[in-house]
Order: structure tokens, then sequence, then C-alpha cells
């Protein structure tokens, strides 16, 4: 005989009232359901490790426990800023991309994820306002949120952020407002659009930022996974007062938890003194593997492997999504990285449509979790393109066409009967023809917000009011089709 247990949170009262308000990240809670059998998974931005070359690795791990001198630092307690060794091959490899740091300038974290939330923890007091690309990597908004900051995104095209938009919402917050704390952007091949910022623009946010005394956080996990179009010079390399965020997660591997801070040493030293309270030191095995691969082995060579095998994936995807998605969507074309973003008449809800994405196999990340209110961009997702194989990543896209498709026919069921409010059937077959730019509908999702939201709200009601409406134009158009003869 079993019986139920039965567990009560008795938490209650005593959790801070910024845990109550933070979300929890999608491509966790995606995690579990990713790794079904069944399931192909386009959601996580997880990066091809069984391309690294084994003998490499083994050596970098072997390296770092093989004598005792070795062991004596990898097995014990390490500076909270680095392993020294590590810095200096970091500010080493950065010199590649045209940044010139020394080794005191950086500061190790367990992986860039840590440099995000040491840098809300330094510099984000509840109601601060900070600036990001919207949508934006959804990590970064769970990292930021713990401190209560008022998020204030700004739409992108495919030139990356819009700086005529910026500056706008700069003047709305006015020089010298002690509450502006930082702007975070992702320039290289944007996560979650796949965007990379132009030159143009990366030179006119470093003058607004200027302007409005604004520190900017550049993060740049894939700078390096470019596959077409030359190189885009970092933020940092231009100002080297901008805060400049890194990883190995995307050359190496994201299970050695490695990244790092690059700043003015003013700046190290705040989020250094914030890392002590939070680790006292991040593992110093996990550094010195780091430092021997990117010492000892050609990891260069197989950095360009992994672009070579990426670079398929994504011209599969794009392939895909050519053959199989319907006309109303769109969808970005990424010069590297890792992601493109789909979007969807603004009608359509990809979170609800996850759990039918999941019956059908397959997995993506709802546009709403890279924005700050979890309700924009709900017509919208995040695909991955680097992980999974070709055949799979076709299949895949296959699915899911056929899940959009499923649901485009009940919406065009909908529109037909009048039973979407602003949506007519003239404008359906319009965009049919002409499918409006992703970039247009994120700068302009707020002006259908009301209608959009109408739509979204109580499905339930908007399927019975839109099965009267048909069979009202059903019952109209009977005696017309007797008539005819039709």
């Amino acid at each position: 005989m079993t019986s139920a247990h039965i567990t009560f949170d008795q938490t209650g009262d005593r959790i801070a009232g910024r845990v109550k308000k933070m979300r929890s990240s999608a491509v966790r809670d995606l995690f579990s359901a990713a790794t079904r059998a069944d399931v192909i998974s386009l959601s996580g931005g997880m990066p091809a490790v069984s391309l690294l070359p084994e003998e490499d690795v083994r050596r970098a791990a072997l390296a770092a426990v093989e004598s005792p001198e070795a062991r004596a630092v990898s097995l014990q307690y390490g500076p909270t800023n680095g392993a020294p060794g590590l810095r200096q091959v970091l500010a080493d490899m950065m010199r590649d991309l045209g940044i010139r740091v020394k080794a005191d300038q950086i500061l190790v974290t367990t992986g860039a994820q840590e440099a995000l939330d040491l840098i809300a923890k330094t510099f984000i007091d509840p109601g601060d306002i900070i600036i990001t690309e919207g949508p934006t990597y959804l990590g970064a908004l769970q990292a930021f949120s713990a401190y209560e900051p008022d998020v204030r995104p700004i739409p992108f095209d495919e030139q990356g952020m819009r700086m005529d938009l910026l500056e706008e919402e700069l003047k709305r917050i006015g020089k010298g407002n002690p509450r502006l704390k930082f702007c975070y952007v992702i320039p290289n091949f944007q996560n979650p659009g796949g965007v990379t910022m132009t030159a143009e623009r990366r030179k006119r946010l470093l003058e607004l930022a200027h302007e409005y005394d604004l520190m900017v956080v550049e993060d740049d996990p894939y700078g390096r996974l470019r596959y077409d179009g030359g190189h885009q010079v970092p933020l940092k390399a231009m100002d080297e007062n901008v805060v400049y965020l890194g990883t190995i997660s995307k050359m190496l591997g994201p299970g050695l938890r490695t990244g790092w801070v690059a700043a003015p040493e003013s700046v190290l030293a705040r989020i250094n003194l914030v890392k002590q309270g939070a680790d006292l030191c991040g593992s110093s095995f996990d550094q010195l593997v780091v430092q021997h691969y990117f010492q000892d082995a050609p990891w260069a060579r197989t950095l360009q492997k992994f672009i070579q095998v990426y670079k398929e994936r994504r011209d599969t995807m794009l392939a895909a999504l050519e053959e199989f998605f319907p006309p109303e969507a769109t969808w970005t074309h990424p010069e590297g990285g890792m992601f493109l973003w789909i979007t969807l008449p603004d009608y359509m809800d990809t979170d609800s449509m996850l759990a039918e994405a999941l019956e059908a196999g397959v997995t993506y990340v709802p546009g709403n979790s890279f924005f700050p209110d979890g309700v924009t961009g709900r017509n919208s997702m995040r695909v991955n393109f680097s992980f999974e194989t070709p055949e799979s990543i076709t299949e895949a896209i296959r699915r899911l066409a056929g899940v959009i498709e499923d649901r485009l026919e009940l919406y065009r069921v909908f529109i037909n009967a009048g039973a979407l409010p602003g949506y007519g059937k003239e404008a359906v077959m319009a965009e049919e023809k002409t499918a409006t730019p992703w970039s247009e509908i994120i700068a302009d999702s707020e002006q259908n917000e009301e209608a959009v939201m109408q739509a979204r709200e109580g499905d339930a009601e908007q399927i019975d009011i839109a099965a009267e409406k048909t069979l009202d134009a059903q019952e109209a158009a009977a005696p017309a089709e007797e008539a005819t003869g039709e």
C-alpha cells in the first residue's frame, strides 16, 4: 500500500521580495524535455563539444594534475581575480580581436553568467535604469532582475540596436540622471536575434555613452564564430572604458565554467570585492585546464572546425525555413553565432504554442522570454542551429512548420469571420503576399499591443466567438449558394 506525500512550501514571507519577482529561465525549464529521445532541441545554446579533439582536451586536463606543483595550484584556493597565468593567456587572445589590455585588467569569473550577476550586484540598486537590446539575452535579464532594475529595451533591426530610438530614450531619461547605470549589448551575432551591430552604430553608441555618462557593458560570447562578412571591431577596442565580457564556453566547452571581465581597474576592484563574498574564488582546476588548452593546443585550428560545421548547420536551417515555413513568417539571417530569430504574425502566441511543439517533438524558446515584461515578443521565437545535425535540423523545422501551420489555419478562420480585433481578410491576404519585416514588427509591436492582447486573452472565448461568427456567415451565405448552385 502506498501513501501520498504532500509537501507544503513553508518559506512563506521569509522569501526576499526581489526573489519573488524573479522568473525561471525558459531554457533551463526546457532542458529536461529537450533530453527526451523523441525531441529535437532547437532551444539551448549548446556548442557541439563532440568536435573537440580528444587528445588536446586530455592533455590539458592531465597537465592540471600530473605534477605536485600543478596539483598545488589546481586543487587549492586561488586568487579571487583568477589565476595569473590564465589572465595573461586571455589578454594575449584578446589582442587578436584588436583589444589591448593587461592581465591586471582582467578578472576571471565562473562563466560569463557570473560576470553578469557580479556587475548587476555591483552597480544596480532597486529602481535604477539599465538599457538593453530588445529582445536580449534571457540569462542577462534573469541576472539583472534579482536587483530590481528598471530595464529599458531598445528595438534592433538587421544593423543592430537602433541608435535613433536609443537617443530618444536617453533624452527622456535626461543627462546627469544618477539612476542611469549602464547599457548592456551583444554587438556580434546577438542572442537571441543573430544580428550584428554595424561599425557606424557602434561608433554612435559610444558617442551617446560619453554624452550621457553611460557605462557600456559589451557581452561577446560569439564574436569568433563568424561565417560570413568581415570582422567588426569590438566596442572595447574602440573605447577602453567599455566593460567587456568574454567566455571560453563557445571555443572550448561550457562545462569548464570560465569567463572573464576586462574593464578599467577601478571597476574591477569593485567587482573583485563583490566576488569575494560570492565564491571566494573560481575553480582553480578549471582555470588551469583552460590555461593549458589555450597555451598548448592548436585551438585556432579547432575553432575553424567549429566554424565550418556551424556554418553548414546554419545554412541547413535557413534552407529548411525557406522550404517548410509559411509565407507569414520572417527570420533573421545571422552572419555567425548560434541563433536566429523567427517572427510570426503578431496575433500568434509562441508561448502557448510550445506545448504543441513538444508534442510534435521539437523545442524552441518563446520570444517573450527575452523581454523584461515577459509579454512582448510572444509572436516570436529563438532557435539554435549549433548543436543538432543537419538532418535533425531539417526534420525539426519541418515539425515546427507543421505546428505553426495548424495554428495559422485556425487563425485564418478567425480572421475571415472577423473574430480577431484589428484584422480583416484583406489584411491577411496582403500579409501573405508581402510579410512584414521582423525588425518592423519588433519596433512597432507596441502600436498593436491592445488588439493583440485582446486576441490572446482567453483563447477559449475567442474560439467560441469565431465559431458563432463563422456559423452566422455560413447561414447568411447559404441562400446565395442555393441561388447560384455553387
